[in-house]
């Protein structure tokens, strides 16, 4: 990544605030100040930084989109899936208070801003800056494109109001009545040391070692303000949000996300995914609500299990993807449907019927799941599963999906272990911060 020196608002060479980080937060007005091709802000010296970023990416065959951050979702929703997910939860350090808070959103926009756009995390960088001194930017990005990357931010319950009622910044009364922490559902295992969360960032990008940076760069900018709770890496997406992207599969080896709701349906992102405009609370509009959960897959159990059977768990084929009710991968599923013998084609208990929108009274989600695989168990068994990732317009979607799914054939081989629920604001509008409006 690019460390050029990029111009301020009044032109000259962003300064340091004096803030933790280190970082200019009127270059972050500098840096929304236009949007330009590149989806950088381009202030007196910004452009040749832009230039470099997508200059580089052209060089490699084109092959590293960019993503803007500033527009009028968060990127990361609605954006190509991409290979690799670092996910990250944090929770606000003792004593730190509102503007605490207000400076670490501002802090880590502007360093979100640059680092989507392939550049370091300030305009000193990783080498620009004082040899007697640490570097503002770590490093290991040097020399990558943006490789896609895009950064989300969601705020948790317990940002709003501590589980003891505690307001530590005035922000109990604007506190979304549906965020609200998920019930318990059957089979629930969770580790609270890898749930739940004041502040949560998911980082997406194609080359690993860029998602890695930025939740490692956004992490040292947070220090004495933040604290890393738990992180989550991910590969092979397990969902799609395109019709160009082919359908990835899971670690069970079927499919996943057929179904999904694709970036180009506009009506079922507004009507499933997107807060409304006369949605409460009014600040939240035009965000969305974020489930993670990890799961846990047993994998050497599954693998024991013969093809018909997995594909009856499933509800599909393992090959196609078609429904068992016949067609092709896209063909809708036929409930109704026999088998040779008379029997449902497709199980009543199976996960593709008790996850449809027909047996759930149309209620739809958009999913961005990863795969994962953390070594191995205690008892010599894969560490591997599903990060699911979620977002609906509320988390009653979710949890009406989750209690149907309370019957799924594939629960026996599925252990949930983990979870958070974050409030995802709007996205960021130039010459402003992710969040703002809450604050406003």
């Amino acid at each position: 990544m690019s460390a050029d020196v990029e111009a301020g608002a009044d032109g000259g060479a962003a300064e340091r605030s004096g803030s933790p980080s280190g970082l200019s937060r009127r270059g972050l007005f500098g840096l929304a100040a236009g949007v330009g091709a590149a989806g950088l802000a381009l202030g007196a010296g910004a452009g040749s930084a832009a230039g470099v970023a997508v200059g580089r990416a052209r060089e490699q065959g084109g092959a590293s989109p960019v993503h803007d951050f500033f527009g009028a979702h968060q990127a990361g929703i609605t954006t190509p899936v991409q290979d690799h997910l670092h996910f990250a939860s944090f929770d606000m350090m003792a004593r730190t208070d509102r503007a605490d808070l207000v400076s670490l959103l501002q802090d880590w926009s502007y360093a979100a801003a640059r680092m989507t756009q392939g550049l370091d995390v300030s305009a000193t960088g990783a080498i620009g800056g004082s040899p007697e001194a640490p570097p503002d930017d770590t490093g290991e990005a040097l020399g990558l494109p943006a490789s896609g990357l895009t950064i989300t931010f969601g705020f948790g319950p317990t940002l709003f109001e501590t589980a003891e009622g505690d307001d530590r910044y005035g922000l109990a009364a604007r506190r979304p009545a549906l965020l609200e922490r998920l019930p318990a559902f059957l089979g629930d295992d969770l580790d609270p040391a890898r749930s739940h969360g004041d502040l949560c960032i998911q980082a997406c990008a194609d080359d690993p070692q860029v998602a890695v940076h930025a939740v490692r760069n956004l992490s040292r900018i947070a220090f004495g303000r933040a604290r890393l709770r738990w992180s989550q890496l991910g590969f092979g997406k397990t969902s799609r949000t395109t019709s160009a992207q082919a359908t990835p599969r899971n670690l069970f080896g079927f499919k996943d996300g057929t179904a999904n709701i694709l970036a180009d349906d506009h009506e079922a992102l507004a009507e499933h995914v997107w807060v409304g405009e006369g949605d409460e609370p009014a600040w939240l509009a035009g965000g969305s609500y974020l489930v993670a959960r990890r799961i846990a897959m047993l994998i050497e159990t599954w693998d024991r299990v013969r093809l018909s059977e997995q594909q009856r768990i499933i509800g599909r084929d393992k090959g196609e993807g078609a429904p068992l009710s016949g067609g092709r991968e896209g063909s809708a599923p036929d409930f109704a449907a026999a088998d040779a013998t008379g029997a449902p084609a497709i199980d009543a208990a199976s996960h593709v019927r008790l996850a449809h929108p027909e047996t759930n009274g149309g209620i739809r989600i958009l999913r961005r799941g990863y795969n994962f695989v953390d070594g191995n168990t205690e008892l010599g068994r894969l560490d591997a599963g599903l990060f699911f990732l979620s977002y609906q317009r509320s988390p009653a979607q979710f949890v009406a999906l989750q209690r149907s799914l309370s019957t799924d054939l594939m629960n026996e081989y599925l252990r949930h272990v983990g979870s958070g629920i974050w409030a995802i604001p709007r996205g960021a509008a130039p010459g402003s911060y992710v969040g703002a409006e809450l604050f406003a």
